[in-house]
């Protein structure tokens, strides 16, 4: 018979850090000139180009940026929901240049029922990013040509990426009453 080993405690680590630099150069430096104390900050994070901006500089940045600077492509917006801030959401757009095969992020901090600047005027792709930010976190894009639900069924109620969102309480009461069985949630 075998005698049983001792339970190892497990070892409390730190998180991670993400390694965080200045990010300087000509497209940081033309942005503080342009826009001065809109840029809050410019850092390089984990390796990757990061603007932190006002959220009332954000379309002009953007523009900015796909005119001057050649970030032709928008790759991606998206949103993070932190409940316990002021400004609840931070967006961020994440932008490509071809010609230099370079990316830039652009993060801006919005508060609950404060809109957001639409890039559908600049770069088709933001028409369905916009409406998917939309859809699961209810930030609101100014002027956006469309902005309607696109993941979730019309009759959906609330955000499902909120924080406090209940989202299986949700989805039981949608199949039960929509395809009338029980969830098996």
């Amino acid at each position: 018979m075998r005698a049983k080993r001792p339970l190892r405690r497990p070892v409390k680590r730190k998180p991670a850090e993400m390694p965080s630099a200045p990010w300087e150069g000509s497209v940081p430096a033309a942005l503080r000139e342009r826009f001065g104390e809109a840029i809050e900050t410019t850092q390089l994070l984990g390796g990757q180009r990061l603007a932190i901006v006002d959220i009332g500089a954000a379309a002009g940045i953007l523009a900015m940026l796909k005119n001057e600077r050649g970030f032709d492509y928008l790759v991606d917006v998206t949103a993070v929901h932190w409940p316990e801030k002021e400004k609840q959401f931070e967006i961020t757009w994440i932008l490509y240049s071809f010609a230099s095969n370079d990316r830039v992020r652009v993060k801006a901090a919005v508060g609950e029922g404060a809109k957001a600047p639409s890039a559908t005027s600049l770069y088709n792709s933001a028409n369905w990013l916009e409406r998917e930010v939309y859809d699961m976190f209810g930030i609101e894009f100014e002027d956006h040509p469309d902005l309607r639900r696109i993941l979730m069924p019309d009759e959906w109620e609330g955000f499902p990426l909120r924080k406090e969102y209940g989202l299986i309480q949700q989805d039981a009461d949608w199949v039960r009453e929509n395809l009338k069985i029980e969830s098996a949630q």
